[in-house]
């Protein structure tokens, strides 16, 4: 979309900034690579959150790089490291494919979970809104039922959205209310299924509990549901937000991140180690409040971001 890579630039800025001074700094006055600063490149990328795991890897496929290619310069050795983040970013074929282009099958159902204040409720209306867009019907699942304004907030979308909405009473069983918005999409005929569910911390093992009983019960209407289990995360948790994605996963088999408030961290980097460690794709990214600034994931868009390349839109 014309304009998101200014508007990424712009709010990866705290991001960018320590990582563009860093490599300056570990650049300046060197006409040559040497192994000092392979050594430095580390540090900065751990600072960055890029975890040490993926800065291990991801720093030897840029050595590879270098000997392969045979650059000399910190220029040459700044691209090959952009290049190996691409690389670590990429998602498979059909992890590329927003949602409101998919059209098979139908419903298609999508879960979403995250941890409290993640966004998951503003990120499910958002895709809402984008499904609509391309004149796809949606049915949104109010599944988080412990909160009374998460409810309200997702009929508001519903209304702006031209949504249809399955909602029950506060304190409603969460898996009863996923079922019966299944079940409104099967007789609708509706293309997507959003169900939202309630914030939860990874550690509490009745909740968890409660996501694999929502996922359950929705196979009860169709076996291969949910085809995307969306993870919201915080991206301002950085490394912590690693151990509540392992936990997600457990419990849903989470196939796709939605990577939230990306324009008030410094820790970008998340990304790729959500990706490099975990192998779960970024989908979306969202780096602020309106629909949008959310948008897919484009590992090139992204890196040139972070290190303040491409200032053409590229769409």
């Amino acid at each position: 979309m014309a304009g998101f890579f200014s508007r990424l630039k712009e709010r990866l800025t705290r991001t960018r900034e320590a990582l563009s001074s860093g490599v300056a700094r570990i650049f300046s006055g060197r006409s040559e690579i040497d192994d000092t600063v392979f050594e430095e490149l580390e540090e900065l990328l751990i600072e960055a959150d890029i975890g040490v795991q993926a800065t291990a890897s991801i720093l030897e496929e840029t050595r590879q790089m270098v000997r392969t290619k045979r650059l000399r310069t910190p220029a040459e050795l700044q691209e090959a490291l952009k290049d190996a983040l691409v690389d670590a970013l990429s998602p498979d074929g059909d992890e590329r494919i927003p949602l409101w282009e998919i059209t098979d099958p139908k419903p298609h159902v999508t879960l979403i979970a995250g941890v409290n204040g993640s966004g998951k409720t503003t990120t499910a209306g958002k895709l809402a809104q984008k499904i609509r867009e391309r004149g796809m019907s949606v049915v949104l699942g109010a599944a988080d039922t412990f909160r009374a304004g998460a409810i309200s907030q997702l009929g508001i979308w519903a209304e702006r959205t031209g949504a249809h909405i399955v909602r029950h009473q506060e304190g409603a069983d969460p898996g009863a209310v996923a079922y019966d918005a299944v079940g409104a999409a099967i007789a609708r005929k509706a293309d997507h299924v959003l169900i939202d569910t309630a914030g939860r911390l990874h550690n509490k093992t009745n909740l968890m509990e409660e996501l694999r009983k929502i996922r359950r019960v929705v196979q009860k209407h169709l076996p291969e549901a949910p085809h995307l289990c969306l993870l919201v995360m915080d991206a301002t948790t950085g490394q912590n937000g690693l151990q509540q994605a392992r936990v997600f996963t457990e419990a849903l088999q989470i196939n796709g991140i939605a990577l939230t408030k990306l324009d008030g961290t410094a820790r970008g980097g998340i990304a790729v180690a959500i990706r490099r460690e975990l192998g779960i794709p970024i989908r979306y990214i969202g780096v602020g409040e309106t629909a949008d600034d959310l948008q897919p994931f484009d590992p090139r868009e992204f890196v040139d971001a972070l290190f303040g390349g491409k200032d053409a839109e590229t769409g």
